[in-house]
This record gives C-alpha cells, sequence and structure tokens, in this order.
C-alpha cells in the first residue's frame, strides 16, 4: 500500500498551476528537471543546457570533448574519484572535438558535460538512449566515490562520466552525442502491483496486434512477452547483426542501409528461436504498451528467473509512450537481445521481461510524441535511427 498523500510544492512557473497538486515522492517531470537547471543544480560551464536535452521525465546528457581509452571497466568505490582511477588505467587519451571511431571490444570513459549538485532529497539514475541500446553499446554512468552503476547518491554533488563498451559495431562518436539519459527522483517510493493493477483498469496498458485490449499480466511488474510469430506485412520477426560490418558514425541519422549491418530473421514456422552468445539480436514484445501521462517506466534488463539472457539495454519508457495524440493503441516495446554464456531457446509468447511503472511528481510539461522529436512512438520492429526507414 502506498501511504504518500498528495502535497503542495510551488513551481517557479505560473502556467503550471494546473499540476501544483503533486506528490512528495517521485519520478521528476520535465518542469522540476528545468527548474533544478534554471537553480544550477544541474549545469554545464561555459556551454549551458539545451531545452531540448530536457525529455518528459529524463535529461539527455552529452559527450565531453576528452576520452579515455582504459584498461578495463571499473567502479571508483567509496574512497575514490573516476579521476583517478583513470590515471591509474588509461592507455590513450582521445579528442573527441571532431569525429572519433571507438573500436569494439574496447572500454572508453568520457567525462559528460553535465555536472550535479542535486538537494539532498534528490537521486539519480541513468540508462542508454534508445538509439544507444540498439546499437549494442554498452552504456553506463559512473559517478565519484560511487560503488555501484547508473545511479548516484542523494544530494550528489560531482562530475558525471559514461564508460562506453561498443559490443557489436564499431562507431564513430563525437563531443555533444547524446548515449544516455538522466532520470531524477525524490525520495524512494515503492513500486506497487495493487497501484498497476489500478492504473491498468483506468487506463488499459495492454493492447494486442490488432489493437484489441489484452489482458495485462502483472506480477513485480508489468510483465513483457515476445513476439516470434511475425507481422502480416513482412513476416519477419526481427534482425540478427552481421559479424564485422562497417562503422557507424552516430552523427548521421536516416543514412544507413539495414542490409550492409543486419540480417533479416524470417517468421520460424515453430515459432521458436535459438539465442547464441555470440549474436545481438533485435526482436519485439507480443504487447503493445502504454505509459500514462503521470508515470514514467523501466524495463528490468536482466532477470535471470526467466532466462540466461538480457532483453533490454535502454531501460526508460517516457509518459505518453504508446499514446500519441490519444490515436494510439499502445507501441510494442523493441527488445535488445543477447544470450548468456550459453545458447538459450525462446519461443512466441514466452515472458522475457518485466516493465516497472513510477509514478511522477507532477504530470509532466511534454509528452513523449513527434511534437518533441520522438524517435519511435509509432515502432513496430524498427532499427535505431542512423538506419534508412
Amino acid at each position: 500500500m502506498d501511504s504518500f498523500e498528495p502535497n503542495l510544492i510551488p513551481s517557479l512557473f505560473p502556467e503550471l498551476q494546473k499540476d501544483i497538486q503533486s506528490y512528495s515522492t517521485g519520478v521528476l517531470p520535465s518542469q522540476r528537471i528545468r527548474e533544478l537547471v534554471e537553480q544550477k543544480k544541474i549545469f554545464s560551464d561555459p556551454c549551458g543546457i539545451d531545452e531540448d536535452q530536457i525529455q518528459p521525465s529524463s535529461i539527455d546528457l552529452r559527450l565531453g570533448s576528452i576520452a579515455y581509452r582504459v584498461q578495463a571497466s571499473f567502479l571508483p568505490g567509496l574512497n575514490s574519484t573516476v579521476a583517478s582511477k583513470i590515471r591509474d588505467l588509461v592507455m590513450t587519451e582521445i579528442d573527441l572535438s571532431r569525429p572519433t571511431v571507438f573500436e569494439k571490444g574496447c572500454v572508453y570513459i568520457v567525462p559528460l558535460k553535465e555536472t550535479l549538485h542535486l538537494p539532498s532529497d534528490i537521486s539519480a539514475k541513468a540508462n542508454p538512449k534508445s538509439s544507444t541500446g540498439r546499437l549494442d553499446i554498452f552504456t553506463r554512468l559512473i559517478c565519484d566515490y560511487g560503488d555501484e552503476f547508473e545511479r548516484t547518491t542523494k544530494g550528489y554533488k560531482g562530475k558525471l562520466y559514461a564508460e562506453v563498451v561498443p559490443r557489436t559495431f564499431t562507431v564513430i562518436l563525437q563531443e555533444g552525442i547524446r548515449l544516455n539519459q538522466l532520470r531524477l527522483v525524490r525520495g524512494s517510493p515503492p513500486p506497487s502491483d495493487s497501484k498497476l493493477l489500478e492504473l491498468d483498469k483506468q487506463e488499459r496498458l495492454t493492447y494486442a496486434d490488432e489493437g484489441a485490449p489484452k489482458n495485462a499480466l502483472i506480477d513485480e511488474g508489468l510483465k513483457i512477452s515476445v513476439n516470434l510469430q511475425g507481422d502480416k506485412d513482412r513476416n519477419i520477426i526481427g534482425y540478427r547483426a552481421k559479424k564485422n560490418a562497417p562503422a557507424i558514425d552516430l552523427g548521421k541519422i536516416n543514412y544507413y542501409a539495414h542490409e550492409d549491418f543486419w540480417d533479416v530473421i524470417p517468421a520460424p514456422t515453430s515459432k521458436t528461436i535459438i539465442l547464441s552468445p555470440d549474436d545481438f539480436h533485435i526482436l519485439v514484445s507480443k504487447e503493445k504498451v502504454r505509459i500514462p501521462h503521470d508515470y514514467a517506466a523501466e524495463m528490468v534488463a536482466y532477470d535471470p528467473s526467466i532466462g540466461e539472457f538480457r532483453i533490454h539495454y535502454a531501460g526508460f519508457f517516457d509518459p505518453g509512450f504508446g499514446y500519441g495524440s490519444n490515436d494510439i493503441k499502445g507501441t510494442p516495446a523493441v527488445l535488445e537481445v543477447r544470450s548468456h554464456e550459453v545458447p538459450f531457446l525462446i519461443e512466441d509468447g514466452q515472458i522475457v521481461g518485466r516493465l516497472i511503472y513510477e509514478r511522477l511528481l507532477a504530470k509532466p510539461d511534454k509528452i513523449y510524441g513527434v511534437g518533441i522529436g520522438s524517435s519511435y512512438q509509432r515502432q513496430g520492429l524498427t532499427l535505431s535511427k542512423h538506419f534508412k526507414t
């Protein structure tokens, strides 16, 4: 049972008085993130923060002007900074002021342009952006004195760094490119299946391919299954990354022909597929999901209780995903799938992950969709935005 009651949190923006009725704990929406930027709690000197970095429930982070190739991944631990660890492990320093090749299988640490000076009751967590995950670029946030990836402590004050490991493709990166995003959280609101069941009754969280309502499977979050049946138009279930493909320049959008980088996976008559540990797959969920405007969600990337595979690298889902202008009955989740250690067979309709819904402090003044440049609102089985549609 969620015991937190709504309270009044004043806004710096009079035009947002409509959502002054908000909660004391939860994910910060776009207008609250903007307030932190204006208060210099999130800042970037001397270039500042761009408005288009602010998303409905997160803020995009940008690569800085240098990177370091290092011997190994690391966490600084409670007694060390990231910079001191880099000094111990650095192999070479790289200039990112111009396009630069990041070799697959190598570990790079990139200081980010953004710095945090968070209030004492605010923490942050990070995830790769959708396009980053769909290229199998393993990206994690690291903080000074941190003992875990992708998270800061409450009230964190310091620099931010991205660990970048291209897994499948060699990539070309440059200063200012956005590989990951940060979600800000006040307090520690607990997930609640009872609240999620109530939300499903109010909003209808899942639909089938034909737009018909689909019963939501809720157990420690919304369960997500894989579609190995294929779609009616193309009769394919996904893509498998090619070995030894050309490098991908992340500054080039709608540019590459997919056949140079991906093999199409036809819909199997058995409705099963064997995942090899050496292969990276793009598949899609059977459910078309929706995230109500006053909620955000995060996909659980790896759950050993349902199989030895990882199904999602880019786990953040924004408010409004699967709604459009109230004209979309859900959007499938694209799954970035890699098996761990051993070959693993999955079947059509098999549960492969869980979507955890998180309440926002208030309804955001930005909603996921084409109006703010969101790339995947009406996606089906979709590669990253770097490939020709």
